[in-house]
C-alpha cells in the first residue's frame, strides 16, 4: 500500500463505504487517504466525520492536482499543548501598549514624564484592566463554549496597537470543523453575551468612580478633541444608577474606566455584523442557514449608506464617523468572500436558540450609534 502500512492509522468502515482508497500516506501526525469518492465533498465529510472523531481525529476533504480526492485526518487537539508563547507575547505587548496609551491619552500623563519614569504608566492600570477584561472575557466565552462542544479553538490572541485604546481587539482561531448548527450558534453567541456581561460590570465600576479631572492646559479655547458619544446601553445603566456620563464643568470628564465599557459596546456592534467570520456571521448562519449569504451581501451597502447619510445628509466629515463606517463597509465587503463556518450537520435550530439570537442582536442595537465618535472644538 504505502508508508502507512507499518503504522496504526484509523480506517473506519464508513470511509470505505463511500470512498475508494488507492493510497494511504502519513505526513507528521496527519494521515492522508487518496482515492475517488462516490459523493461530493460536503456529503463525504458528513458521512465520515463522526467515525473519525470517535477515534480522536478531525477530517477535511480536498482534491489534488491529479484529480484524486484526498481525506486528511489529523489528531484532534483536546487542550493547550505546552506554553502558548505567541499568545503570551501578544498579551504582554498589549499590556504595555494599553498602559502607555491609557497613561498618556486618558490619564493625561505627559509622554516625557513617562520616559523619565516608566513606572508612571502603571497609574493607567484600571484602564488597561477594563479594556482587556472586556475583550478577553468576550474571547474566552467563545473558547469555553468551543471546548464544550469539542471544537478545536485556540486561546485568545490580543492585538497591540496605538491610539485611541492601545489595542485593536482580540481574536481566537477555530481550527476544527463545526459539528452542527447548535455548536456554531452557541460558540458565536457566547462571545458577545460574555463580553456584554463584562461590559456591564465595567460600566458600573467606572460610573461609581465618579468624574476625572482634565488638566487646564488641555482646555484651551479652540482646541479640537475627539468626543466619544454614549451608546444607549451606557445611558440606561447610568440612569439606573443615578450617575452622570457628562459634566457641565469643563475640567471634569468620566473616569477612564468608562472607556473600557465604551470599547466593549463598540466592539460588540462590530462583532455582530452578520458577515464573514465575525460573530454575527456565525450566528445568522446558524439561524437561517445558507440564506446568511444574502444577509451578508447587504452589510457593506448598509454601512456605505450610513457613511453617505452622515456626510451628505448631516454634513459630517470623515473624522466624524463617516470614515469609520466607510472603512467597515470596505472591510465587510473584503471578508464576505470567506463566509462563516459550515456545520457538518445542517439541521435547523430550535426556537429557544433562535429567540436567544434575536435577543443578542437586540442587545447589540443598544450599543449602536450612528455617530460614535466626533471631532469637536472646546
Amino acid at each position: 500500500m504505502s508508508d502507512a502500512d507499518s503504522q496504526q492509522v484509523p480506517r473506519p468502515p464508513q470511509l470505505d463505504a463511500v470512498f475508494h482508497v488507492s493510497d494511504v500516506r502519513t505526513d507528521g501526525d496527519r494521515v492522508l487517504y487518496y482515492g475517488v469518492s462516490d459523493v461530493d465533498e460536503e456529503e463525504l465529510t458528513r458521512r465520515v466525520w463522526p467515525a473519525f472523531r470517535e477515534q480522536g481525529y478531525e477530517v477535511q476533504v480536498a482534491r489534488t492536482d491529479r484529480g484524486l480526492d484526498v481525506v486528511v485526518a489529523r489528531p484532534y487537539s483536546t487542550g493547550v499543548d505546552g506554553v502558548p508563547w505567541t499568545n503570551v507575547a501578544l498579551l504582554c505587548a498589549t499590556l504595555l501598549s494599553t498602559l502607555l496609551v491609557g497613561a498618556t491619552s486618558w490619564y493625561y500623563i505627559p509622554f516625557g514624564a513617562i520616559l523619565d519614569n516608566p513606572l508612571l504608566a502603571l497609574e493607567a492600570w484600571p484602564f488597561t484592566a477594563a479594556v482587556l477584561g472586556v475583550l478577553l472575557t468576550h474571547e474566552l466565552g467563545h473558547y469555553v463554549v468551543g471546548r464544550y462542544h469539542g471544537v478545536d479553538v485556540s486561546l485568545p490572541y490580543v492585538i497591540p496597537f496605538v491610539l485611541p485604546f492601545g489595542t485593536m481587539g482580540a481574536i481566537i482561531r477555530m481550527r476544527g470543523q463545526m459539528p452542527d448548527r447548535e455548536a456554531l450558534f452557541d460558540i458565536g453567541v457566547a462571545g458577545p453575551l460574555a463580553g456584554l456581561a463584562a461590559t456591564v460590570v465595567v460600566t458600573v465600576v467606572g460610573l461609581s468612580l465618579g468624574p476625572f479631572p482634565v488638566p487646564a492646559e488641555l482646555l484651551s479655547e479652540g482646541a479640537q478633541v475627539i468626543q466619544f458619544h454614549d451608546p444607549p446601553l451606557l445611558d440606561l445603566i447610568a440612569d439606573a444608577l443615578g450617575r452622570q456620563t457628562s459634566y457641565e464643568q469643563p475640567g471634569l470628564t468620566v473616569h477612564p474606566v468608562i472607556m473600557g465599557a465604551w470599547v466593549g459596546m463598540f466592539f460588540t456592534v462590530l462583532n455582530l455584523l452578520p458577515v464573514g467570520q465575525l460573530d454575527g456571521g456565525h450566528i445568522v448562519r446558524a439561524m437561517v442557514g445558507e440564506r446568511q449569504e444574502t444577509v451578508a451581501s447587504l452589510v457593506p451597502l448598509a454601512l456605505f449608506g450610513i457613511a453617505a447619510y452622515l456626510h451628505f445628509g448631516r454634513g459630517l466629515s470623515l473624522n466624524d464617523s463617516v470614515g469609520l463606517w466607510a472603512f467597515w463597509g470596505l472591510f465587510s465587503a473584503f471578508i464576505a468572500y470567506r463566509g462563516p463556518a459550515n456545520p457538518i450537520d445542517d439541521s435547523a435550530l430550535g426556537p429557544k436558540r433562535k429567540a436567544l439570537g434575536v435577543l443578542t442582536f437586540a442587545l447589540g442595537l443598544l450599543c449602536f450609534l450612528l455617530v460614535p465618535i466626533e471631532v469637536v472644538v472646546v
